[in-house]
């Protein structure tokens, strides 16, 4: 190693741990690093190969649970127990795992803390989109040594799904029905031979155990680039429902906006718990077509109106609070990201918007002020 190399190498290491500290949204694996820890000198239950907990272990990490010592696992999913349990078996065997839901049923969450309790590494993940090319699932190259010395195993760039093969770990897939037809089928192979041809060289990769696939779809994409029925079969579907009560909901919202609230040094979420069970309750009634108390049907607007929005909207109306207020969520704080959610078509939707503001919100006891508040927005 050169002096030059010596001397950069630890301000190349003080970076990264400077950068690992202070991001912004830290991986799975490195923002919940004391409760895998926890849970990995707790479990004595038996681990499939590789896998860095045991099946009880990691459903704990996703639904929570005090441990013997005391150490508290926050819950990463409020849901059905059988959900989880059902996925984590599924990545037990050698079949893929699909999670559907629509949008903002915590998909893309839940993937990352399955494969950051089976693997510890949940950024093995291709980012499904209309342009994802079939390298970004099999392997790519380096044209500069493709060029200079020919096909080989140096020059060949391996995708994150080859190095989990390798690895025996687990990759993700996120919004697989976004992919292109052609490009999904890549996956057939992958899945059903546990193999992936490198005909250029005349090898192949063989998965090692532990290796398996989380994809994740959404409902509303059906028909977009719908998965074959031979590539379905590859995958045992798990759906993940919109949160069944209200009370369920408020408490997801809380939870994860006391998370990034923390991180961007916001005022504590339970100081507007009054504003979230009200963003719930709107966002609920649109969802549903009719108040909760059954008595008023209203239309829907075009949106999902998914809990991850009214995560957006309350952590936004926290950013207001905290910046241009006195700390405490108002009504007026989260109208605007509201408004912004609800009306997503400029013609039907604000209709449906005013209507539901002039019959529903506009007459019921204590919400004055975030009627007011809606009104300025919406003029």
């Amino acid at each position: 190693m050169t002096e030059a190399a010596e001397a950069t190498e630890p301000v190349e290491e003080a970076a990264g741990a400077a950068s690992r500290d202070e991001a912004l949204r830290p991986h799975a694996e490195d923002a919940f690093a004391h409760e895998l820890t926890a849970l990995a000198a707790a479990d004595d239950r038996p681990r499939p190969a590789r896998w860095r907990l045991s099946p009880w272990a990691v459903a704990t990490y996703l639904l929570g649970g005090t441990l013997p010592d005391g150490t508290v696992i926050t819950p990463k999913y409020v849901g059905p127990r059988r959900i989880v349990e059902v996925a984590v078996t599924t990545l037990a065997t050698d079949r893929a795992l699909l999670l559907l839901g629509v949008p903002g049923t915590a998909k893309t969450w839940v993937s990352e803390h399955l494969a950051a309790a089976v693997s510890g590494d949940s950024t093995l993940l291709v980012q499904g989109t209309a342009g994802t090319p079939e390298e970004a699932i099999r392997y790519g190259w380096n044209y500069a040594r493709l060029l200079a010395h020919g096909p080989s195993r140096d020059a060949l760039v391996p995708s994150p799904v080859m190095r989990a093969m390798a690895e025996g770990a687990t990759a993700r897939v996120e919004e697989l029905t976004r992919i292109p037809a052609d490009v999904q089928d890549t996956l057939i192979t992958i899945l059903s031979e546990k193999t992936l041809p490198i005909p250029e060289l005349g090898q192949e990769v063989q998965a090692v155990r532990g290796f398996n696939l989380i994809a994740t779809a959404n409902d509303r994409d059906r028909g977009v680039n719908e998965l074959s029925s031979a590539l379905r079969r590859r995958f045992n579907t798990v759906v993940l429902p919109l949160p069944a009560t209200a009370d369920a909901e408020v408490d997801i919202v809380s939870r994860r906006v006391d998370q990034m609230g923390r991180s961007l040094d916001l005022p504590a979420a339970p100081e507007g718990i009054d504003e979230i069970r009200r963003v719930v309750t709107v966002f609920r009634e649109l969802r549903d077509g009719v108040t909760t108390d059954g008595r008023t049907k209203v239309k829907s607007p075009s949106g999902t109106l998914s809990t991850a929005e009214a995560i957006s909207v309350v952590t936004g109306g926290l950013a207001l609070a905290a910046h241009f207020g006195d700390g405490v969520l108002r009504p007026a704080d989260v109208a605007a990201g509201i408004l912004g959610a609800v009306v997503r078509d400029p013609a039907a939707d604000r209709v449906v918007w005013q209507e539901y503001l002039e019959t529903v919100v506009r007459e019921r006891d204590g919400w004055k002020d975030f009627y007011r508040a809606c009104r300025e927005v919406s003029a």
